[in-house]
């Protein structure tokens, strides 16, 4: 698929298969995240990949109650949860984490894995639950939770996308 087709075509999906994203997809998905663009090239982010199942559900657990709605899966049942961070220390940290979700969302699509961004992880990992997560992957530093790109195979149509604003675009020629 070609860039532009990329861009144009994918869409986030909200409903997945419990069927696992082989490793090998994941790791070339989580590589096109790591070449986002990042100021001064200081590269502020983290990506934590969650693949095991008993954790994906606790952080899940985790998000739902800082949404204030237990009992219902943020994470839509995909089996693939990519946790993005960033060093608060650089002032670029949020505009950085923000375009490797991106870059994340954009590579899950060119290799036929759908994908959305789940918001929510600033919250989860100023908690003490969240806090000790980093600390057993031995992850010091000014961290912040920039979101979740949950991973996984659609259970659901392609949504149709929505019409563009008319005033989204303005040129000054």
């Amino acid at each position: 698929m070609d860039a532009m087709t990329n861009l144009l075509t994918r869409r986030s999906i909200r409903k997945f298969k419990s069927d696992m994203v082989p490793k090998e997809i994941i790791e070339k998905i989580i590589e096109a995240g790591t070449y986002a663009p990042t100021g001064m090239n200081r590269q502020a982010p983290i990506i934590i990949a969650v693949t095991n199942k008993e954790i994906r559900d606790r952080l899940s657990v985790l998000n739902a109650k800082v949404m204030g709605m237990d009992n219902t899966d943020p994470f839509y049942n995909a089996p693939v949860v990519l946790i993005v961070l960033a060093d608060k220390d650089m002032f670029t940290y949020l505009y950085d984490g923000s375009l490797v979700m991106g870059n994340l969302m954009n590579a899950a699509h060119a290799c036929g894995i759908s994908s959305c961004w789940i918001h929510r992880a600033k919250e989860e990992f100023e908690s003490e639950e969240g806090r000790e997560i980093l600390r057993r992957l031995g992850i010091e530093g000014n961290y912040e939770g920039i979101g979740h790109c949950i991973l996984g195979y659609a259970d659901c149509e392609e949504p149709a996308a929505a019409p563009r604003k008319s005033n989204y675009v303005y040129w000054l020629e």
